[in-house]
């Protein structure tokens, strides 16, 4: 170890060039006691990890020097009656927030007890915009014109790059001279974010090519990745997916401790009046929350939370009870790819019974999404319950979070 310590302080060796010539576990070592020795800091519990680093260091982490664990609950069972997801299920949330797990929990009980969340995939496609420069306007409309004249071609140019995902849609915007072309793919089981961006650079050249357009970036930001976005609350982006739950007034009473006008009026006030007079993307309570446990726990991108929250919550008063439902516009998963294949991540979609590629291609994503939205369902139950029977401070200070 001397040798390549010194040959990193003297500059000879990059610290990301360690696995060039040593097995992943000691370069990762290496570069940690060297960030010790920086930093003058004891990183010993970083190097303590069950996960295999071989797959880990090429295609998910740069410059490792070990992996940071965070605590993973069950909240469950969750009855979810999907059409690819049906069945009972515990869903693993990772997190450090006190008292989430324990919501979500109470969520999924009201909806097993009144038998199950309704959930149904709207829409399914991952997307990629480039933006190119046009000379004019007249030259920005010729150019959308062709594109949507010539979808077969441009679709099966995409096709040649990938065995595992399709073209479904493309739409052109224009802002003066800026023309964007938003490709939309079916990724199979994949989350598709490089499958999408390899096809769509494919496609790019040949709409360079004819119309004259110069590609100026193959993201123009109208994907939408990774920001908030309108484009993708309207237009979707990955699963557009929605959960809905029917719970009659004694059920309201005795699992969430209100009454079904309450629960209303909460939402009404909260989720919605309040969203729209603070410009919210999402209306809802706290969708991200349990979004965000579900993609640390199963190796989803964590920046996809960003777009997942998207979700609008609604509660309509029903004879006998309320019919609760939460959409969510651009939910992006996958079980495939990415974070998915390492082992702690893949043992818990194996618990979901959706690790892998699915049969037919698409079913493990598609009944991944489905369980998410329950989910998401159960989170949105217990926290409106919550401050409708007013018992959101006495949770948290009860789970120490005083």
């Amino acid at each position: 170890m001397d040798d390549y310590m010194q040959r990193i302080r003297d500059g000879s060796l990059k610290l990301y060039a360690l696995e060039a010539e040593l097995p992943p576990d000691e370069a990762i070592s290496v570069r940690r006691s060297f960030i010790e020795e920086e930093t003058g800091v004891s990183l010993d519990i970083l190097g303590e990890y069950a996960i295999t680093t071989e797959r880990v260091t090429k295609r998910n982490c740069e410059n490792m020097i070990g992996a940071v664990q965070v605590p993973v609950g069950v909240a469950g069972p969750l009855r979810v009656m999907g059409e690819y997801a049906d069945g009972t299920y515990y869903l693993p949330l990772a997190t450090t927030e006190g008292a989430l797990i324990a919501s979500v929990n109470r969520g999924c009980s009201a909806i097993t007890k009144a038998g199950g969340a309704e959930v149904r995939i709207q829409r399914d496609g991952m997307t990629r915009a480039p933006v190119f420069a046009c000379d004019s306007v007249p030259h920005a409309i010729e150019a959308a014109r062709w594109v949507e004249e010539h979808f077969s071609l441009l679709a099966d140019a995409a096709a040649a790059t990938t065995s595992h995902g399709r073209m479904e849609r493309i739409t052109t915007h224009i802002a003066g001279t800026s023309l964007y072309v938003r490709f939309e793919f079916f990724t199979g089981d994949a989350m598709g974010m490089n499958m999408v961006t390899i096809g769509s650079e494919k496609a790019a050249e040949i709409i360079q090519r004819e119309t004259g357009a110069r590609l100026i970036a193959l993201s123009g930001n109208l994907c939408t990745d990774k920001k908030p976005s309108a484009a993708n609350v309207v237009m979707g982006r990955g699963k557009t997916v929605a959960a809905g739950i029917f719970l009659s007034d004694a059920m309201v009473k005795d699992i969430l401790k209100t009454d079904a006008a309450s629960l209303a009026e909460v939402n009404t006030r909260k989720n919605l009046v309040g969203s729209a007079r603070a410009v919210s993307l999402g209306f809802n309570a706290h969708a991200a929350n349990v979004i965000a446990a579900v993609f640390l726990a199963c190796g989803q991108d964590p920046a996809h939370v960003v777009e997942g929250s998207n979700a609008i919550t609604t509660v309509d008063p029903v004879e006998g009870g309320v019919y609760v439902a939460v959409t969510l516009p651009s939910l992006q998963v996958g079980t495939v790819g990415g974070g998915s294949a390492i082992e702690t991540q893949q043992t818990c979609l194996q618990m979901l019974g959706v690790a892998g590629g699915g049969e037919p291609a698409g079913s493990n994503a598609k009944a991944f999404a489905e369980i998410i939205a329950a989910g998401v369902l159960a989170g949105e139950l217990s926290l409106l319950g919550a401050l409708a029977a007013g018992h959101l401070a006495r949770a948290h200070k009860k789970l120490g979070r005083g």
